[in-house]
């Protein structure tokens, strides 16, 4: 699995998403300050980012060592999953740099944020011409047939091309797994690509759901894996559909 490079800065998620924020930043200084010299503990309440923090040390080689301790440690009841931060905080970039590389590390920031939103809105609106179209192709299909056997099928492969067109989301949905595959090896499959969270089995249904950091590690997994053969089947991955 690719991994960020050392950095002062950890990532550290699976923590139970119930406890508060005071309680959590206390719980992870407790855990962290005999590791090193803590500059700053970053956790919001947001839903995007329940259940995870980000922990910044002074140095670079005290990062290394807290990440190496803390890597599998038990924290609220929960084994953490610590890795270097993708990009230096805004602590780190302050600290070597001052004020006006803040400044265009949050511009940066801003930048990247604004593409991926245009990209989503590019995807929705790819999203809604493929449901113009299956709806379309579905009401001249009824028009043009009296087999009533017909529109079921029809509206499968309206239902299937909708699937493969929707938004990314960082909740995979898994379709005909196979039914001798345990939740491990499921979560094995998946969790070859960076930025898995967990794999939740539906009981007594031969499908679940893969969590991932963010919609860019999803779309990665799901690229991966969609059409892919897990023990004897082949395996149907898409996005979540989004809330309506």
């Amino acid at each position: 699995m690719a991994s960020n490079p050392p950095n002062a800065t950890l990532y550290l998620r699976n923590i139970d998403e119930s406890i508060k924020i005071p309680a959590l930043i206390e719980g992870i200084r407790n855990i962290c300050s005999e590791l090193g010299e803590i500059e700053e503990i970053v956790a919001k309440k947001n839903l995007r980012a329940r259940g995870q923090a980000f922990v910044v040390f002074t140095s670079v080689d005290d990062a290394e060592d807290a990440m190496e301790f803390l890597q599998g440690a038990e924290l609220f009841g929960r084994k953490l999953v610590v890795q270097f931060a993708k990009s230096k905080s805004d602590a780190v970039v302050r600290r070597e740099g001052g004020e006006e590389a803040l400044e265009r590390h949050k511009k940066e920031r801003l930048a990247l944020k604004e593409r991926r939103q245009a990209l989503q809105k590019e995807e929705e609106a790819l999203k809604q011409s493929a449901q113009r179209s299956a709806a379309a192709a579905a009401a001249g299909n009824a028009n043009s047939t009296n087999d009533s056997e017909r529109p079921p099928k029809t509206n499968r492969a309206a239902a299937a091309m909708l699937d493969e067109n929707l938004p990314p989301n960082k909740m995979l949905v898994l379709r005909d797994l196979p039914k001798d595959f345990t939740p491990q090896q499921t979560s094995a499959a998946f969790a070859q690509f960076p930025g898995f969270v967990q794999f939740r089995p539906v009981p007594g249904r031969n499908m679940g759901f893969a969590d991932y950091e963010d919609e860019n590690a999803a779309a990665v997994a799901r690229e991966g894996m969609n059409g892919s053969v897990l023990g004897d089947a082949t395996i149907k991955v898409t996005f979540q559909k989004p809330a309506a």
